[in-house]
């Protein structure tokens, strides 16, 4: 099957050898059915490797994503969705490359800048981040406003900008009570503002909205720090427990378990 480019570059040649009316209508009628057979392609793979990256299958998302391509280059979702499947498999500046070409294509299309602030809060990137996060928080058509407006928070606050970090996250609570990234982001700024007591307010309040054991074992391992500098080690050992029996192989239950060992 052809590219959407090379369809089109057989049109052109096709309107250029027709003779008559006739002969030019079929050759439209053929091109656009054409173009309408590679999209229908291209939508069927995007949607397998949708539901392998779902599952963790990288690799094999990445397969599809990339006969998607080849079916429909010009499709920002196909663009959008390589850079999801280059990210979550560390290759972040291919990533980068296609999360680009996706909003090129089509400069509305949220998820796609989203997805693009995300990289580049993980790169540190933070004051470019906040851009994007403001293109977003500007228009208002983004369905998703806490989104963004968490993420802005967190790169203020990795920036030191405490005022505004907890005026944009405040501003994503207040659209969406539940939203434990922007609760996990407020209590670290109540910890650098020396504030233990709201932090554990907050951090408890992450943990009861149970948004996954990778961040709960997080919360947990915080929560036990604080105990910690306030003289309550039995407390801290309790949390620290916890968080290695929720992640006993990922980084915040490795972390627990060294801490674990000190207390010992």
């Amino acid at each position: 099957m052809q590219s959407r480019q090379q369809l089109l570059a057989t049109f052109v040649s096709l309107i250029s050898l027709a003779s008559a009316p006739f002969q030019t209508g079929c050759a439209t009628t053929a091109e656009q059915e054409a173009l309408k057979q590679a999209g229908r392609q291209a939508k069927a793979h995007l949607a397998i490797g949708a539901d392998h990256l779902k599952e963790g299958r990288n690799a094999l998302a990445l397969r599809e994503f990339l006969v998607a391509e080849r079916y429909d280059p010009l499709d920002p979702e196909v663009q959008n969705a390589l850079g999801e499947a280059y990210f979550a498999q560390g290759k972040r500046a291919q990533s980068e490359l296609n999360y680009r070409r996706a909003i090129e294509l089509d400069p509305d299309y949220h998820d796609a800048r989203l997805s693009f602030a995300v990289l580049q809060i993980v790169e540190q990137r933070y004051a470019e981040a906040a851009a994007e996060c403001k293109k977003l928080i500007d228009d208002p058509t983004f369905p998703g406003p806490w989104r963004a407006l968490a993420n802005l928070g967190f790169a203020e606050l990795q920036q030191g900008q405490l005022v505004e970090a907890r005026k944009h996250l405040d501003q994503a609570l207040e659209y969406r009570k539940d939203y434990w990234p922007a609760t996990l982001s407020l209590a670290q700024l109540e910890l650098k503002e020396g504030h233990r007591l709201e932090a554990i307010t907050l951090l408890r309040e992450v943990l009861e909205l149970e948004p996954g054991a990778g961040v709960e074992a997080q919360a947990n391992y915080q929560i036990a720090e604080i105990y910690i500098s306030l003289g309550q080690r039995e407390q801290a050992v309790a949390h620290l427990s916890t968080a290695v029996a929720q992640t006993p192989d990922g980084l915040w239950g490795r972390r627990s378990e060294e801490y674990l060992k000190l207390l010992r």
